[in-house]
């Protein structure tokens, strides 16, 4: 082939250091919108970007020209540099070292766009850490759970 071409859906998910609840709902939409931006410079394009106080989930379409790791490192970085420009709030803010990426087939993306979209609907009803151990089981990724959440 001459040209080299792909589509590859992911779902990223990571979470605040130490699983604090440091994002308020007012700094929500613009947080995700920065994120998206962020995507956009990767040459990636953002599909759904969503969260709650302590967490963010981030449906894309990858670039070719990046890592996952690469990607969410701009995007860990650069979201916690700035969110510490909206206030003493955020002074200490950072994010989880890790992530967790998976891919999405396209017969899936509506629903796990439609999935991302409902965060605060489905964590009425599920901790964080209960869904991220799910999302784990469910793609058969092995885990140490002393791990998960420093």
């Amino acid at each position: 082939m001459s040209l080299s071409l792909s589509k590859l859906y992911v779902h990223a998910i990571f979470h605040v250091k130490h699983n604090e609840s440091l994002i308020k709902p007012e700094n929500e939409k613009e947080l995700y919108a920065y994120i998206g931006g962020l995507v956009k410079l990767s040459k990636s394009i953002p599909v759904a970007i969503n969260g709650t106080e302590n967490h963010i989930h981030v449906l894309c379409i990858m670039s070719k020209n990046i890592s996952l790791a690469n990607l969410l490192e701009e995007i860990k970085t650069n979201s916690s540099r700035w969110i510490k420009t909206l206030g003493p709030h955020y002074r200490e803010f950072a994010w989880q070292g890790g992530y967790a990426g998976y891919s999405v087939s396209q017969s899936k993306v509506g629903i796990v766009q439609k999935y991302i979209e409902n965060q605060k609907e489905h964590h009425k009803t599920q901790t964080f850490q209960e869904e991220y151990i799910q999302f784990l089981k469910e793609n058969g990724v092995e885990y140490n759970e002393d791990y998960l959440w420093t």
